[in-house]
């Protein structure tokens, strides 16, 4: 909170002798050949403000992941801050995340606008626009272009994280779920779509700022978000306050993105053991949390970055598609499109169009599995900047990668080795859809509606469902 950014200036005690000032870039040479001779040199050598605050200031980064540092105790403050912050919000379930989203979620937007106000009114704004909008025809004709444009389009969406299942999972059974997954794509594309002419506005000031094209100022990953934004922040009149606002809007944004995360984890533990969890929330919300900052602290130290990159790098491509195929083939092939498409048709009382049948079977898992393999073709060993990490480090993200989809088959094992029964047996019983679900209890209460209660008997696959259920107590007062 002061009236002159740091990172606007290389006069602060963590700035070196390769920190690019802002006004002297900006000085005028008489003799053009000459500014563009030092301009480019300088590029080549030098940083600006903004990138020696985020490396030697807030990261105080170190030359390698050979050589992780201390623990940063500013930065440890404020994720132990942020754990607090993300109990605080979630320690009542849904409950109280559902009010607090209106916060989150709107919050952004209102900033958003505001930057847009301010960013089209800058210095090549417009240029910086029309790079945004103005498509290069050749690219087209790219198979890159397309598969990194699909995997964007997954990744935005949040498929395969779960985070989206868990929440439709407190809606009520006949909520119009084929209504929300029309509009929370068009919202989510319309918004990537917003966001990007206020980047490239921002953008486009900042190649006029330094004298250079757009596509050469173009940053990704945390750079744009803590040096590229904070760069073109100093740049603004009263830069406090606009950076004020702009970091506001980042933190609601991760703490809303975090509650979509972090019920996905408590729900799935309090589904798991219900009576021993489930009226305990406050308490599972207070160890997840608490796990959560023990896992992050090496994060947080000097060399924290690297080890970012690599979860990032190797969880975040390959695991949610890998999760989003193996749904689609469950719902599928083995629960079966045309009983899915029933469920559907139950709960929102309309029979939903028929297409929806053809891309869960084949059009949606064949596209996720091309883009799979897409990543699996176009990856390139993990790297930071110009860092480039040592054979062991990339073993142990491919590792780190194994290990985040390990819990599907080790419970699949799990489950086949506490079912009865012959092998065959037991997967066909796990393959069915376990007593609680809903369409099942529907089902259920319409046969005894119809069948005379005395003579009903249960079936062969009854049994299978109330040995595989864990409410044995419902099924038996039901049958």
């Amino acid at each position: 909170m002061t009236s002159i950014l740091p990172w606007s200036h290389c006069n602060n005690e963590w700035n070196t002798d390769n920190c690019l000032d802002n006004s002297r870039h900006n000085a005028s040479f008489s003799n053009v050949s000459k500014e563009a001779n030092w301009s480019m040199n300088t590029n080549l050598t030098k940083m600006t403000p903004s990138e020696e605050y985020w490396k030697y200031n807030v990261l105080q980064i170190t030359s390698g992941i050979e050589d992780l540092g201390g623990i940063r105790l500013e930065l440890l403050a404020c994720l132990f801050a942020a754990w607090v912050l993300v109990f605080l919000c979630l320690f009542n379930g849904i409950k109280s995340s559902g009010k607090i989203v209106y916060v989150t979620v709107t919050f952004p937007y209102i900033v958003l606008i505001i930057f847009l106000v301010r960013a089209v009114t800058l210095p090549g704004a417009i240029e910086g626009i029309k790079f945004f909008i103005i498509p290069k025809w050749h690219n087209l004709l790219s198979t890159k272009v397309w598969g990194e444009a699909a995997v964007q389009i997954f990744f935005s969406s949040g498929a395969g994280w779960g985070a989206i299942l868990t929440m439709a999972s407190f809606n009520k059974f006949h909520h119009n779920m084929y209504r929300d997954a029309i509009i929370v794509p068009a919202i989510n594309s319309g918004t990537s779509i917003f966001a990007g002419f206020v980047t490239f506005s921002i953008l486009g000031f900042m190649a006029h700022e330094k004298g250079m094209a757009v596509e050469d100022v173009l940053t990704q990953g945390p750079g744009l978000v803590f040096m590229a934004y904070p760069e073109a922040i100093s740049r603004l009149p009263v830069s406090p306050l606009w950076a004020i606002l702009f970091f506001l809007m980042m933190l609601t944004i991760a703490i809303d993105t975090q509650f979509g995360t972090f019920e996905t984890i408590t729900s799935a533990l309090t589904d798991e053991f219900p009576k021993l969890l489930r009226k305990k929330k406050m308490l599972v919300t207070a160890g997840v949390c608490f796990l959560g900052f023990l896992l992050d602290i090496p994060l947080i130290m000097q060399g924290g970055m690297y080890i970012l990159q690599i979860v990032d790098w190797y969880c975040g491509l390959f695991t949610p598609m890998l999760v989003a195929v193996i749904e689609c083939i469950v719902i599928g092939w083995i629960y079966g499109t045309e009983q899915f498409y029933k469920d559907i048709e139950m709960m929102i009382g309309y029979t939903p169009c028929t297409g929806w049948k053809i891309c869960w079977k084949f059009i949606t898992p064949v596209v996720i599995l091309v883009m799979l393999v897409f990543n699996m073709t176009q990856l390139q060993p993990v790297s930071y900047n110009h860092y480039q990490y040592p054979s062991y480090a990339i073993v142990i993200g491919w590792v780190i990668g194994m290990v985040s989809v390990a819990p599907i088959p080790l419970y699949m094992i799990k489950a086949i080795a506490c079912a009865e029964g012959s092998l065959q047996q037991r997967i066909g019983c796990l393959l069915r859809p376990i007593s609680e679900w809903e369409p099942v209890l529907r089902n259920e209460k319409n046969r005894m509606e119809t069948c005379t209660l005395t003579y009903f008997k249960p079936t062969e696959v009854d049994k299978c469902e109330l040995n595989s259920t864990k409410n044995t107590d419902e099924i038996q007062n039901i049958l």
